[in-house]
């Protein structure tokens, strides 16, 4: 909900009162029983609503997307398997699905600011990084996708460094030992948001291998999320991002 321009129509004369009350009783959220739907966070926080839809019963699903639909909301959804993307747009026709990030978008992206360099060290990667990369565009960054430059053919990410510099903020996806945040961290004088994948052999043990590694870097600057996690490394890149390009900042 837009509180701004709904107390600008009450102004002007477009929406009652009484209108206007009902819709703000909605505020700090809707109450549907199986769920609370937080209509004032992107009030708060200036972000969309995301809803994480693994587990979620089919209903539940549609209705928390429904609804967000309804209030004119932005809402965006992770981890969705094509079952739960058709059943949504079944309901809302205008919604879209990317099957390689596993996202459902309903609205559009807003114009994007600043710059988030998202970086993989193999293609195997690209799937966690292009949920981080349409997380950061959802929440209103400008992404710049640098992809396949991990650490066993370094000069490929060397080749790329002007661009990864020009960011505010990196987001390193790597998987197998994960060297790839550790190695821009040392190069680069951004904050790197680190994201192990749970690509590689046994060893790797589903991305726990990559995720030490990153914890343990001897480059300053790195932090690390949670295994596939390309979501939360999107959300604090894109803080980092909105500060760095706020007016009056260089």
């Amino acid at each position: 909900m837009d509180v701004l321009k709904l107390l600008n129509q009450v102004r002007s004369g477009e929406v009652e009162v009484a209108e206007a009350a009902g819709l703000l009783k909605k505020l700090p959220y809707e109450e549907l029983g199986f769920a609370k739907l937080d209509h004032h966070r992107e009030l708060r926080r200036g972000c969309g609503e995301v809803v994480f839809c693994p587990g979620k019963a089919p209903q539940h699903l549609v209705a928390i997307f429904r609804r967000f639909h309804e209030q004119g909301s932005r809402v965006m959804g992770t981890r969705a398997s094509e079952e739960q993307a058709g059943l949504v747009r079944e309901a809302i026709p205008s919604a879209a699905y990317d099957p390689l990030s596993r996202i459902i978008r309903v609205g559009e992206f807003p114009a994007g600011d600043g710059n988030i360099a998202v970086c993989t060290g193999g293609t195997a990667d690209i799937p966690v990084a292009e949920e981080a990369a349409q997380s950061a565009e959802f929440f209103g960054s400008h992404v710049t996708r640098i992809y396949d430059v991990g650490v066993a053919g370094i000069h490929r990410l060397l080749a790329k460094l002007d661009a990864i510099r020009a960011a505010n903020a990196v987001i390193a996806v790597a998987g197998m030992e994960g060297a790839l945040a550790g190695v821009v961290a040392g190069l680069v004088d951004k904050p790197v948001i680190a994201v192990p994948t749970s690509v590689g052999y046994g060893a790797s043990f589903q991305g726990l291998a990559p995720l030490l590694t990153m914890l343990n870097s001897c480059a300053e600057g790195v932090a690390v999320v949670n295994i596939d996690n390309g979501f939360g490394a999107a959300s604090i890149a894109h803080q980092i991002n909105h500060l760095a390009a706020a007016p009056g900042r260089e």
